[in-house]
């Protein structure tokens, strides 16, 4: 069923030239999902658009918060009825998961991120990203940027922990710290190589 869900899921998609069609029940995994998809082109798509309705759209009419509506402000309908037009809402603010946990990649391999993994997912259209996570343990940070020379990460993690770092690569020869191979660093250990399985139309 998977296939032919997400072949679903990219149509619906395409139908909304690109745009959210869910409420709350439906947008904190929406994103995710497409990004386990191997799309995410897609995700990012979703992300960054400004026209309505998305989250861009909120900013470029001057939003500072998340609001609890894709429509509680339209520049055709201006500002809908004060029963139901909260300015400041977490339900879509869920968003904000995705933007640690795939696009910086920061998430916990145990509770308490006593054990780390460090999983960023670059792709178009975003170039960088840069981001932080205060944890019990200290400071978790996520940096990467896209050149001409491939993907730059930069990754902190505090004392007393330890992180698996997933680095996208067509080969472990390309995969570099501090000018040398990954594997001859000291501190770090190699552990795997793994293939990505995508399921849509095109890879990230």
């Amino acid at each position: 069923m998977r296939p032919r869900l997400a072949a679903r899921l990219f149509e619906r998609l395409a139908a909304r030239d690109g745009h959210l069609g869910t409420g709350f029940p439906g947008v904190n995994v929406l994103l995710p999902t497409l990004t386990d998809l191997g799309r995410t082109d897609a995700a990012y798509e979703l992300l960054t658009q400004t026209t309505y309705p998305s989250w861009g759209y909120s900013i470029v009419n001057g939003g500072t918060t998340i609001w609890e509506r894709w429509d509680s402000y339209t520049k055709d309908k201006g500002f809908q009825s004060v029963g139901m037009n909260s300015f400041n809402h977490h339900a879509y603010g869920s968003v904000m998961e995705c933007l640690y946990a795939v696009v910086l990649g920061i998430d916990a391999a145990e509770p308490g991120f006593s054990r780390i993994v460090i999983k960023p997912r670059p792709g178009a259209p975003l170039t960088w990203a840069r981001g932080r996570y205060d944890s019990v343990h200290g400071r978790i940070a996520s940096e990467w940027r896209l050149d001409a020379g491939g993907l730059v990460l930069k990754v902190a993690i505090p004392p007393n922990t330890a992180a698996e770092i997933h680095v996208p690569a067509k080969d472990r020869a390309f995969v570099t710290e501090g000018g040398r191979p990954a594997p001859e660093s000291a501190g770090l250990r190699w552990l795997r190589t793994s293939r990505l399985a995508r399921i849509g139309h095109r890879a990230p």
